[in-house]
């Protein structure tokens, strides 16, 4: 509603809409019990409260402003302002703020611009506050970009002038109440039931996985449910910027980083978190996602008695996963070779897990491909399966199939040693092609003699 537009009560005065909500915000906050849980929950006792107030106003309004109204104060209090009904829609699955005016979501892939608005940038910047006081993080000119998470799980990132020209952002990945699984996935067409069945021997074999993928591809979601793999008797570590895995074991230590304090001290990074829990008799390591140095120290933990170890990167393809590996371990600060970081990253790393959003919003695992050891100065891949598009339907659908390429990969033995003999149709060998051939050698074998 119009903050100027006037309203009269049924003494005869006049009053802003502006001045309406002012008093029932002031009266909301000073005067409705403070443990009213956030959310859906507790929109009830609020809602009730507020049309109290507001009935003792004796106001001239028709149901449809009045209503308007209340809307639109409940949207401020407590919640985060107008991006608040956009966190309660379960269809959004992302919420994308660049400045007062222009409010985005995320909704089946597809980002949808929405009629969503803030008053100004200071009103902005009160939601940002809102989500990172609780968590003792600082965002301020000097400290102009800030990574949090809601309660509820959603990760949320953050930008202010001087970085955001434009007026602040914020942008929000809601925490998924639904638990996807691997049944899901399937059903979705994000992988076949033969691609599940060898990941999930090869997180029991404990191989060291990489997921990579671009920025919301469902890096986090794919990590998620390879992790539900790991047997309930194992130790896990997880390490994060923000904790948002929901790993369903029971004997999980959940590290997360912490930002320094204003003079630059007591920061905590997710290299220091690797190294730290290398001393906490980890059987798993899950590093959410590897983004600079501490890349080294995940692939030397890989590569001293810490297999199993999963984590994601931002990559294009798995050839870009090693170039980034590379390029990572060069941040470390040590001077190693190229050569040497090469021969750490074929020896550490078993597989390489594609995921990628596809041109029309939908997420597919579009290659798995095993890092087979090294060739003269390059490290060999070889892809099991992979995604082959053959067009586009006129709904703008991609087409296409998930094949295996008939390659067996070379840890197979690791697998079989393990307990997992996986069908020769698993890596695409038809049985029946197979007999046929073999009968048609001892034919020509026999012809020969």
């Amino acid at each position: 509603m119009n903050s100027d537009q006037k309203v009269s009560t049924r003494a005869g005065r006049t009053v802003s809409i502006r001045d309406v909500k002012a008093y029932l915000s002031n009266r909301l906050t000073n005067e409705l019990d403070p443990n009213i849980s956030e959310g859906k929950q507790g929109l009830q006792p609020k809602k009730s409260y507020l049309e109290n107030l507001f009935n003792k106003m004796d106001l001239i309004m028709s149901e449809e402003d009045r209503n308007q109204l209340l809307l639109e104060i409940l949207a401020d209090f407590p919640g985060y302002g107008p991006i608040q009904t956009l966190l309660d829609d379960p269809e959004v699955t992302e919420v994308m703020v660049n400045g007062t005016q222009n409010v985005y979501v995320e909704r089946g892939g597809k980002l949808v611009k929405t009629d969503v608005k803030f008053k100004d940038n200071n009103h902005i910047l009160q939601v940002i506050d809102r989500i990172v006081s609780p968590l003792g993080r600082l965002i301020d000119s000097d400290h102009p970009t800030v990574d949090a998470r809601l309660p509820d799980g959603s990760r949320v990132n953050a930008v202010i002038p001087p970085v955001a020209i434009d007026g602040p952002s914020i942008t929000i990945r809601k925490f998924s109440q639904d638990k996807l699984g691997i049944d899901q996935l399937i059903e979705f067409g994000s992988i076949t039931e033969t691609m599940a069945e060898l990941l999930q021997a090869c997180v029991l074999t404990r191989l060291n996985i990489i997921v990579s993928g671009g920025t919301g591809s469902g890096k986090t979601t794919l990590l998620n449910i390879l992790s539900s793999y790991i047997p309930d008797d194992e130790r896990i570590v997880t390490i994060e910027d923000a904790a948002e895995l929901q790993l369903q074991q029971e004997h999980i230590v959940r590290l997360e980083t912490k930002p320094p304090s204003p003079e630059g001290l007591g920061g905590v990074v997710v290299r220091d978190l690797v190294r730290n829990c290398l001393r906490m008799r980890p059987d798993r390591i899950i590093v959410g996602e590897v983004r600079g140095g501490e890349a080294l120290d995940m692939l030397q933990a890989m590569n001293t008695g810490h297999d199993g170890s999963l984590t994601t990167l931002h990559a294009n393809n798995p050839r870009d996963a090693i170039s980034r590996l590379e390029t990572m371990s060069m941040m470390s600060g040590l001077d190693l070779p190229i050569m040497v970081i090469r021969e750490q990253i074929s020896s550490a790393v078993d597989l390489i897990v594609q995921q990628t959003r596809l041109r029309d919003g939908t997420r597919k695992v579009t290659q798995i491909t095993e890092v087979a050891g090294m060739e003269g100065d390059r490290v060999v891949l070889t892809d099991i399966f992979k995604f082959e598009q053959t067009g586009i339907s006129e709904e703008g659908q991609v087409i296409g199939e998930l094949k295996p390429t008939g390659i067996r990969p070379l840890f197979s033995n690791r697998l079989e040693s393990a307990g997992f003999k996986l069908r020769p149709e698993v890596f695409g060998v038809n049985i029946a092609d197979m007999l046929s051939s073999n009968q048609r050698t001892i034919r020509r074998e026999g012809r020969s003699r």
